[in-house]
């Protein structure tokens, strides 16, 4: 009877593996419930009006942004690795389908919306895939000092479209530098109403979070606001407020559309993907970072597509991690991704029977709430420290920080990842070739740049490649050492290569480490290599480059060799 319970066993571990919020439940402590049901309750409060706005910046009617994130909520807890990421309708991704889906929708409403449910499921076809050949590796050339530069981009380009709703008078379009110059330049047009109701908002929640930590000071701001806009009729005084919500559900089912049209849709699909994985996976990553455990780049990518798939049959648009809304769930207090599904519960009952009930929540309330959000994204100090420690790594973040203003967030992410390939790319391109001296009264080697003590053995140059030997960085190699040795006042009679520090030797290095050979012995020095690993000893005598690089076996050390030639020439010496 035991093999039926431990096949039982495997077999919930696989479920568990594939889909988390089912260990989740299983593990569940009961006094997580509590801050999870607050958390939710925040958030749902926030993505709401969230989701109605970034619905109209798609071109879409706001029950579209609320769909998308009720039916992606509803899911995304059951298979996301990240405990604060939120699924939503987002900016960038709004945006993208606003300026992408208006001439192919030929001014047609209906269509429009077909179109942007059926991006979601190719987003949510394309994802799958990605889970499926575990391409999560992608997002892990997101250094943190890229997230760095990230993370205090997207605090300036979240807040330079919030202040003009916190002074009550309408934003400007375009990148974070015009809608900049365009606040700064109508600071004139400020509605203090708006003003004063938007900075008694910021300050109950400022003083929330030093004082009320975990508590849901979010909603009672929202009640507040809304209490205080139908008391005191605030739109009669010019100040905006959310407007109508629609009520009641969509009928599930698969977007009308050709099949033609799925080819026009699949680059913008790619691109909505593509933001919405570098999005994602910086959000996880943060908090991560910030509050421990494993982020699963790959398991991420089955929750994108889980929660894409049902937002487009729910006749909503395109999904994916939410920065704002993932910050507002974690100033919550949530303890788990059950905040998530709280939320899109608290949705549904919404959206079902109380949708009427935010028409009154002031805009400036809700421009307060995402400040607060995103204002711990800025860190001045980690920049300090980057600038301080190393320039390089500086650069990145600043370009990552710079791209996020001047191109948006997904191009931002990936200049910032570009430069720091490049600078990685440079760095292998470039290996350290370490000098290698003995060691004062032993027989050990070492590099004498690090260690000048060290003493140099006549005749002899030792030198040590600190990588693998690959196509890209072998010609520098060849010409550092044969520029040392033409530098050396008395030429060196042998040149020992130390490959113990080289994993991997390619065929094109292979081939020039017999060039170099060939070269050296032309003026007269012989070369011998040592310490080579296994596998980099079957790749050299495999091309015939043995006799070449004095004898290649694995006993020859680096003093042994030394010793070897210091043998040599005393035996010359009458």
């Amino acid at each position: 009877m035991p093999e039926p319970l431990a096949s039982s066993s495997t077999s919930f571990s696989w479920i568990t593996r594939l889909v988390p919020g089912v260990g989740l439940l299983r593990s569940y402590e009961t006094v997580w419930l509590r801050a999870d049901v607050i958390a939710g309750l925040t958030l749902a409060a926030y993505l709401l009006p969230a989701g109605i706005g970034d619905a109209s910046l798609a071109g879409l009617p706001p029950q579209a942004g609320l769909y998308a994130c009720l039916f992606a909520g509803l899911v995304f807890w059951l298979f996301c690795s990240s405990r604060h990421t939120v699924i939503t309708v987002t900016s960038a991704i709004s945006l993208l389908i606003g300026s992408s889906l208006g001439g192919l929708a030929g001014g047609d409403a209906s269509r429009f919306g077909a179109l942007a449910a059926s991006t979601a499921l190719l987003v949510a076809v394309i994802a799958l895939l990605a889970w499926l050949v575990r391409a999560g590796a992608i997002v892990n050339f997101i250094s943190e000092t890229v997230l760095i530069g990230f993370k205090a981009g997207v605090a300036l380009h979240l807040a330079s479209t919030q202040l003009p709703k916190l002074f009550g008078f309408k934003g400007g379009e375009g990148s974070f530098w015009s809608r900049s110059a365009h606040f700064l330049t109508h600071l004139d047009d400020t509605n203090f109403t708006a003003l004063i109701l938007g900075l008694s908002a910021l300050a109950i929640l400022l003083l929330g979070k030093a004082f009320l930590k975990n508590k849901p000071v979010g909603i009672l701001v929202v009640i507040g606001g809304i209490a205080v806009a139908s008391l005191l009729n605030i739109e009669a005084r010019g100040v905006k407020i959310l407007g109508e919500v629609p009520q009641g559900m969509p009928q599930l089912g698969l977007p009308a559309v050709h099949w033609a049209d799925l080819n026009e849709l699949l680059p913008l699909a790619i691109a909505c993907f593509m933001l919405g994985a570098v999005e994602s996976a910086a959000i996880g990553r943060m908090f991560t970072a910030k509050h421990g455990g494993r982020f699963d780049s790959n398991q991420e990518f089955l929750g994108l597509a889980a929660a894409n798939l049902f937002a487009g049959l729910g006749r909503g648009l395109p999904v994916s991690g939410g920065m704002s809304q993932s910050l507002v769930n974690e100033g919550g207090g949530a303890r788990t991704p059950l905040s998530g599904l709280v939320a899109a519960v608290v949705m549904l009952a919404v959206i079902l029977f109380f949708s009427s009930s935010l028409r009154s929540l002031p805009q400036p309330v809700l421009a307060a709430i995402v400040l607060v959000a995103v204002a711990g994204l800025f860190k001045a100090s980690e920049l300090r420290h980057l600038w301080q420690a190393d320039r390089r790594e500086f650069t990145v973040a600043m370009a990552a920080l710079l791209g996020v203003l001047g191109s948006g967030l997904l191009r931002g992410v990936m200049i910032g990842a570009l430069i720091a390939m490049v600078q990685l790319l440079r760095r292998g391109s470039q290996p350290h070739v370490a000098s290698l001296g003995r060691v004062p009264g032993t027989h050990r080697f070492s590099d004498i740049a690090r260690n000048p003590d060290n003493e140099s053995v006549p005749g002899v140059m030792i030198f040590r490649v600190e990588s693998s030997l690959l196509y890209f960085n072998v010609e520098y190699v060849r010409d550092t050492v044969l520029d040392r040795v033409r530098r050396e006042s008395i030429r060196p009679k042998l040149v020992v290569c130390d490959l113990s520090a080289s994993p991997h030797v390619d065929l094109q290095s292979a081939a020039t480490l017999g060039g170099l050979a060939d070269e050296l012995a032309a003026i007269g020095v012989q070369i011998q290599v040592v310490e080579a690993r296994a596998s980099v000893r079957d790749r050299l005598r495999a091309e015939g480059l043995d006799g070449k690089l004095g004898g290649i076996d694995r006993f020859r050390s680096v003093a042994q060799a030394v010793e070897d030639f210091q043998r040599r020439q005393a035996a010359l010496t009458p």
